[in-house]
């Protein structure tokens, strides 16, 4: 994650934010008053942003209102290729699971299979003699929130991402195992002392998931998020064929030059923290999960079960931090906005959702490294430049 990604926007946009004369019949007077005949194509501020940078590829979604406005893709699958990204191809999110897994979890404390205020002691009992002591009184909202002193290193002592990819049985087994070893170790601070940003973490929230459904996490995910949402598209993993260009190749950098990688089952995080970061869709299935937590957020009705939204969206323990969402405040949102990123070393996403605005976007694409983020952020900025009206003078 990395929130503090747009301060560059908030300065270049500040001056955008909501118009009060409601264009639309539906506005009420914290709706950002919008000429609908500018949403209609996306490709060309997407194509200026993606030849500027030089990412092989770039999509994005824009909603309002409650629906999805629009969502296209420009560039390429793999480069050195000719065959053209689609609005359908899949990309990958990467840590912007976490809000996802946030999600599955609160469906769960729904359904009483667990409690925000249950303590790891609880929920792994067979694991309380091995586990390190200061685990015991860590609860789940510590976990969502970055607070659980789990350490930032993501990998448990003397294990590589190879070592984890390693790890024996199918994914559920590999993440009871990755768990069972980072509970071992200790704490990095007191459960709710500090923000300590943690993919470990989130891997522990998948488990207990796991734990209180008694189903593997990507199956949870599509029984109560993909399937109820819509999103077809959504998987695990690096997209795409090996030995195809079917789906958008990833690209990791190396000594500034973009390399393809070939799908394959290293091609991404291990399965182990899967909770954490390995979710791929395409962009419209994306804007579709973002779409019910802007609902959420608005207090509107969704079709997740979730009643008490207020929980993943409000930062825990005095910190900035919600449920999978990073927070802050910007103009051109008209106060609180949630944003998150995410990549896996070789792709790059980032959503920004203002409620007040009733308006969010989502912006990736299917490369790492340092002109990444510039490429997502640029075009985050123009999109809201676009479709956001200059705030009147009062």
């Amino acid at each position: 994650m990395r929130v503090p990604l747009i301060l560059w926007l908030a300065a270049a946009v500040l001056t955008w934010g909501a118009g009060a004369s409601g264009a639309a019949e539906r506005a009420g007077p914290d709706m950002i008053d919008v000429n609908f005949a500018k949403w209609k194509n996306l490709e060309p501020p997407l194509e200026e942003v993606r030849a500027r940078h030089g990412v092989p590829a770039l999509a994005a979604s824009t909603i309002y209102d409650g629906s999805i406005i629009n969502y296209a893709a420009v560039g390429v699958r793999k480069l050195g290729g000719d065959v053209k990204v689609t609005a359908w191809d899949k990309f990958h999110i990467g840590s912007c699971t976490k809000a996802m897994t946030a999600t599955l979890l609160a469906i769960l404390i729904e359904q009483g299979k667990l409690k925000w205020s249950s303590t790891l002691a609880e929920v792994f009992p067979e694991l309380i003699q091995e586990m390190h002591p200061g685990y015991r009184n860590v609860t789940l909202l510590h976990l969502l929130a970055h607070r659980g002193g789990v350490p930032n290193e993501t990998w448990p002592t003397g294990m590589s991402f190879l070592d984890v990819h390693r790890l024996p049985g199918p994914p559920r087994r590999q993440r009871w195992e990755f768990v069972r070893r980072k509970l071992a170790e200790p704490p990095e601070a007191p459960p709710g002392e500090r923000y300590i940003y943690s993919n470990a973490g989130y891997a522990i929230l998948g488990v207990a998931c796991e734990k209180a459904a008694g189903t593997a996490y990507e199956d949870l995910m599509r029984e109560h998020v993909f399937r109820p949402l819509g999103m077809g598209s959504a998987g695990f993993g690096a997209m795409g064929t090996p030995g195809k260009v079917d789906q958008p190749w990833q690209h990791r950098v190396e000594n500034g030059k973009a390399i393809p990688m070939e799908p394959g089952p290293r091609t991404d995080n291990p399965p182990a923290i899967a909770p954490a970061g390995t979710v791929h869709c395409t962009i419209g299935d994306w804007a579709k999960f973002v779409q019910v937590h802007l609902r959420g957020a608005r207090d509107q009705p969704t079709p997740l079960g979730i009643t008490h939204w207020t929980r993943l969206h409000t930062p825990a323990f005095g910190g900035t931090y919600a449920g999978g969402w990073g927070t802050a405040h910007r103009g051109w949102g008209g106060g609180r906005v949630y944003t998150h990123a995410g990549s896996n070393n070789m792709n790059y996403a980032v959503v920004w959702m203002a409620p007040h605005r009733n308006f969010a976007v989502v912006v990736v694409t299917n490369q790492a490294g340092k002109v990444a983020p510039k490429a997502c952020d640029d075009a985050a900025a123009a999109i809201i430049r676009k479709y956001l009206p200059e705030e009147k003078d009062q």
